[in-house]
């Protein structure tokens, strides 16, 4: 007789969101996101929800929701996948897919003018889901700094970039990839995937943070030492003339 095989399955979206035969919306667990209007990383708050009976009927594979913040009351909009009917209620997952993301956000007014605008689209591209405009972007945003800092640009941006790389521990496949989107030719510039997108903006981020952010920063703070340094100096110098006028009083 052969042995009996069983299989365990398991099912990692344990936590789950309800809508009750009365239309009533239940979480297991609350949702937190960051929001892309304020910036809060802030409770999303259930207020449009699918009715009972038209799920019932339908029986769509996904359905939408509407959230408020909880912060700043915009509305947020998101999907989540139905994971079973049953008789009382439909069962969906707590992994709510959100229609507006986040927007990436970085430090924009440290970089050079030329570059500033470039990678603000380059962000905008990445939330949007847009990868090889994004990485088109990367590139011109890198062509732009080099530029600005003149002819050790490329020497500097090559060195930042292997600093990032091995700060991250990114693997070697990806590594070239992204040398190829950053520094290779333009006519043969690689397509990119949602994954690479994922660790070339991290890269971008260091990258630009190391050579123009952290930069002016560093000299911004070095002026400022260097300015109550000297108020310093200036107060505690007593004038010759006075001591000896104070002499001749006395």
């Amino acid at each position: 007789m052969a042995p009996v095989r069983f299989r365990l399955v398991v099912e990692a979206d344990i936590v789950a969101n309800y809508v009750k035969q009365n239309n009533a919306f239940r979480q297991d667990a609350a949702i937190a996101r960051e929001c892309p209007h304020c910036g809060a990383n802030a409770q999303l708050i259930p207020v449009s929800t699918p009715s009972y009976k038209a799920l019932v009927s339908a029986r769509p594979s996904q359905v939408a929701l509407g959230f408020s913040c909880s912060a700043c009351g915009e509305p947020r909009f998101g999907k989540a996948r139905v994971r079973a009917y049953e008789p009382e209620r439909v069962v969906l997952s707590s992994k709510i897919v959100e229609v507006e993301r986040a927007r990436e956000r970085f430090q924009l007014a440290y970089l050079p003018e030329q570059a500033r605008p470039l990678f603000e689209e380059a962000l905008a591209c990445y939330t949007a889901d847009l990868h090889n405009a994004f990485a088109s972007l990367c590139r011109r945003t890198a062509d732009a700094s080099i530029r600005q800092i003149g002819h050790a640009g490329l020497t500097s941006w090559r060195n930042a970039f292997a600093s990032a790389l091995e700060l991250g521990e990114i693997d070697t496949a990806p590594a070239e990839i992204m040398r190829a989107v950053l520094f290779g030719d333009l006519e043969t510039m690689p397509t990119i995937d949602a994954e690479i997108a994922a660790v070339l903006i991290e890269v971008m981020k260091d990258v630009l943070y190391q050579i123009h952010v952290r930069r002016a920063k560093f000299k911004a703070a070095m002026q400022m030492r260097r300015y109550f340094a000297e108020e310093g100096r200036v107060n505690k110098v007593t004038s010759f003339r006075s001591k000896r006028g104070q002499a001749r009083s006395a």
